[in-house]
């Protein structure tokens, strides 16, 4: 009896954390790459020499651009989890491209527009790898009318 409250507890438990976890509107993956030295042997059990490990972990996100300013090395997001705006590094290899996935040009991007990120944490910055729009990018061009009115004398 004992035994069959403990594994309700332990499953309502794992249950939860689960419904936790999924809660949160981040997902990572993380890739782990192991590379030897050439001449050594891995095959011996729990015996490797001469190698080192890479972890990378790519986050996705979305949020509302906040700040962007041509020629500066960052751009800034206001996430669906924070109030506060997060300040994110890209390089010249970040992409942007629209929900159909055709690239977008930097100049495109304003303050106010709904996007979805991808990021990488390199140390203590996190560096944007690509941005996606979430609306065309033909919603975000203005179109200028001008009416003329005229008068016959």
């Amino acid at each position: 009896m004992k035994q069959n409250r403990l594994m309700t507890l332990l499953a309502a438990g794992a249950v939860s954390a689960i419904a936790l976890s999924t809660a949160f509107a981040q997902t990572s993956t993380t890739t782990t790459a192991t590379t030897n030295s050439p001449g050594v042997t891995t095959n011996s059990p729990g015996i490797t020499t001469n190698s080192s490990t890479t972890s990378t972990s790519t986050v996705d996100g979305s949020g509302t651009i906040t700040t962007y300013t041509p020629g500066s090395d960052y751009i800034a997001f206001r996430t669906e989890t924070s109030t506060a705006p997060v300040k994110y590094y890209y390089t010249k290899t970040t992409t942007i491209v629209d929900p159909e996935g055709k690239t977008v040009e930097w100049s495109m991007l304003k303050p106010d527009m709904p996007v979805k990120y991808t990021y990488v944490k390199d140390g203590e910055r996190m560096v944007i790898t690509k941005i996606t729009l979430t609306k065309p990018v033909s919603y975000y061009e203005t179109k200028e009318t001008t009416t003329t009115t005229t008068t016959k004398p």
